[in-house]
Parts: C-alpha cells; structure tokens; sequence
C-alpha cells in the first residue's frame, strides 16, 4: 500500500522528460523509488545499502529524494518538494533471491536498458518470486542441524537421525504455520517446541546419549542472525531507534526459541540436564559439516543454487581457522571467533557488493556454526533448573549460569565486530560511491 501525505502542491501533475525514457510524474518517480527501497528494506538488505540504492534509482528518474527507514515504514521525500511517499514496510524477513532480482532491475534502470514506465512491474514481479521450495527447505534443515551436531561433538549416527527429524518437521511446520498467520514469532515458537518433545522423548526412552543436543541443534537453525547482524550496523551508524528495534525482535526470537524447548521437555514430563563439554572433532569432518551448515542458511535464505558455493568455501575456510587457533594455538573461543569472523567478511563484502547480496543474510551464513547455540542453551536450561531449586541452589549452579552467558556475551559480540567493522571499513575505503 501506497500513499500520499496529505500536502498541497502544485507539482503533483509535473511532468519532465529524462533522457531514454519518456515523460515522468514526480508520483511515478516516488512510487517507484519507495517499492524498490521497501523490497530491499523487508527483505534483509542492510539499511545503509537500501538507502544508496534509493537515492541512486531517484537520481536517475530525475529526482533528488531523501529515503528514512523507520521499523514499521519507509519515507521517501522529494527534496525542495511538499511531497512525500510512505510505505508500510517491516524488516522481518530475509530473501536474498529477491534482493538480487530488485537490484538486478536497479542496475537496467541506471544503464538506461529498462524504461522507468516498465520499472514499476518489473520491481513488482522481483518482489513476488517464490522463496525455496519446501522439499528443498525441508531437505537442508535437516542437514545444517545434522551438521551442528557434529560439531558439536556428537557422531552417533541415531543422535544424528533424531536431529535431523526434529529438524525437518520443524521446517514442515514453520511452511505450514506461514499458510495460516503472518505472526514470524509462531513458527520458531512451534518448531522449538518440537524439538523439546522428541529430544524429551528420546532421553526416557534412552534412544540417544546427546540428548541436548537433540534438543538444541534443530534449534540453532531458527536463530535470526541476519537481524542481530543488520541491527548492529545500524547502531554502528547511529540509526538508534531502528537498531534497537532490530535486536529486541531478534532477541524475542530467541527467547521464544529456548521457551518452546523448554515447554517441549515439560510437555513430556522430563527434565533437561545441562551439557557438558564437547569432544573435539577431527578437523575434516568438522570443516565439512560447517560447509554443510552453510549449504543450509543459504538455502533459508533463499541464495540462488550458483550462488552457493562461495559462501560455503568462505565458512569451510573461517571454521578451519578457528578449530586450528583453538587446537593448536590454545587460543579461547571468543578471540578465536574473532578472527574466523574478521577473515570472513573481508571475503564477504566485496562479494555482496559485487553480486548485490545483503551482507548481513550471506555473511551470517557462512560463520553460523561459530554462534554460541551451547551456551546460550545451557545457560536457559541452568536458568530452569534454578527456578525448580529454589534458594537452596548450589553455588556451582550460579557459578555456571554466569560463564555460559558471559561466554556466549562474548562470542556474539566477537563475531558482531568482526563481522561488521571490515565491512564498514570496506563501504568507507575502497568501495566506489554509487
């Protein structure tokens, strides 16, 4: 839905003529610069970009605007004009497939080999394609939770099967739930939930000895990093009020994901023990599981099949250098991560430039293995646990409870920096302005 703030104006039926493509009304240009700008803007594009790309599009229709992002809506204003478009938009999802194609129509329109007449349906037909189908959906859920469970730690192939399972219906559901309510916070509610039953189900009945990670690895591909990333760029860039509201809503995202576990375990009448520690896994089958695990966000994400392969060759190479600082040079996990995610985005964000990704859906991709999902999970369960207790709780309880926070704090704000601050670098030095 489109409107027009209410404004007199004498220049609603301006025309002009720009060089190749016929008359334009100051409306069509802002009709047209507003859709382009909320395609990307509500499909995972950082805010920064959409905002280029906007006064970009503009600048060639003749028109000089100014594009403010806001959680619920864009504004694009007509500088020197009384004339303004908004357009309700809420950064929810993330579709890199159709941030290709909207900016792919960007790039025709500014070479002058799509008419500005013709933008207006080819932006709309780039914003309805089709996500991943469900079987390829379904398919890669399966195996990016697989592959988080052994790396971390666990090769028991019926361990490896509930997992899978968990995660596949978990994906089922979620393609079901999205038929029925546009509410993004019942899907990961519902899928975690599932989860908490079989990984419950499956310690009474001692069908495997990794029963958290049952339970969390079909978790972990529900986590909203795309968000958690894009909010804290725009932080970065003093967007306040945008970034905050970006990490509250992946922050209630995961809170809905450890609850849905946890009321899984509690549907069954079970009680979830904290994990312990992770074996080492051998670093050949731990790259090719974390390429795995990138096959699979991509696959969220809605990547192109060609697509592919970089992200996957990027996360094979930052997990390979993180096993190898922990292992060899005892390095801890934070500043390990630290590393792995820096040497990823400086091999990400010439790319995402380059082949018109958002950066933050196909860097998180490749270094979502590294997310601190065993920490985070233990620390809600020994939360629990704490609850049931009561005041007679151990010391080592708390003690517990606080390392595994202050070490997931930790590793999140290791790969927020080391994620985004090559990038910004890269934007500020070396990239070519639009």
């Amino acid at each position: 839905m489109h409107r027009l703030l209410d404004r007199p104006t004498q220049l609603t039926n301006f025309k002009w003529e720009t060089p190749g493509f016929g008359p334009l009304t100051y409306e069509a240009a802002l009709k047209t610069t507003a859709l382009a700008a909320t395609l990307l803007f509500a499909h995972g594009q950082t805010t920064e970009c959409t905002v280029t790309a906007a006064e970009r599009l503009g600048r060639v229709l003749g028109v000089t605007v100014r594009v403010l992002p806001y959680w619920d809506e864009i504004i694009v204003e007509l500088d020197g004009a009384p004339l303004s478009q908004i357009v309700p938009a809420k950064p929810l999802g993330v579709d890199m497939g159709r941030v290709l194609a909207v900016t792919m129509v960007l790039d025709q329109v500014c070479h002058g080999t799509l008419s500005a007449e013709a933008a207006q349906s080819a932006l709309e037909e780039a914003g309805r394609l089709p996500t991943a189908s469900t079987p390829r959906f379904t398919l890669f859920a399966a195996i990016g939770a697989a592959s988080l469970g052994i790396i971390f730690g666990t090769l028991d192939a019926t361990s490896l099967l509930l997992i899978a399972a968990c995660a596949a219906i978990g994906a089922l559901v979620r393609r079901w739930l999205s038929g029925f309510s546009n509410n993004p916070l019942i899907q990961p509610l519902c899928a975690a939930f599932i989860a908490g039953v079989v990984a419950a189900a499956a310690g009474r009945f001692q069908l495997s000895d990794a029963v958290p990670l049952v339970a969390f690895c079909p978790c972990m591909v529900l986590i909203p990093g795309p968000h958690i990333l894009n909010g804290a760029i725009d932080l970065a860039r003093t967007r306040i009020a945008l970034g905050i509201a970006r990490l509250a809503y992946s922050g209630v995202i995961v809170l809905l994901i450890c609850a849905g576990g946890l009321f899984g375990f509690t549907a069954v009448d079970a009680n979830l023990a904290i994990a312990g520690s992770s074996p080492p896994v051998p670093l050949v089958i731990d790259v090719i599981a974390a390429g795995c695990a990138v096959a699979s966000f991509g696959t969220f994400f809605s990547m192109p099949w060609r697509l592919l392969a970089f992200p996957i060759a990027a996360g094979m190479l930052a997990h390979a250098a993180r096993w190898a600082l922990i292992s060899v040079a005892g390095t801890n996990a934070a500043t390990s991560t630290l590393v792995a995610c820096t040497l990823v985005s400086v091999l990400v964000a010439p790319v995402a430039d380059r082949l018109h990704l958002p950066f933050a859906a196909l860097a998180f991709s490749a270094v979502v293995s590294l997310m601190p999902g065993f920490f985070l999970f233990n620390a809600a369960t020994g939360l629990v646990e704490l609850v049931s207790i009561g005041p007679s709780a151990p010391a080592a309880l708390l003690t517990g409870i606080a390392t595994d926070c202050a070490t997931a704090f930790l590793i999140i704000t290791a790969m927020t920096f080391g994620l985004i601050l090559p990038r910004m670098l890269f934007e500020r030095v070396w990239r070519a302005p639009a």
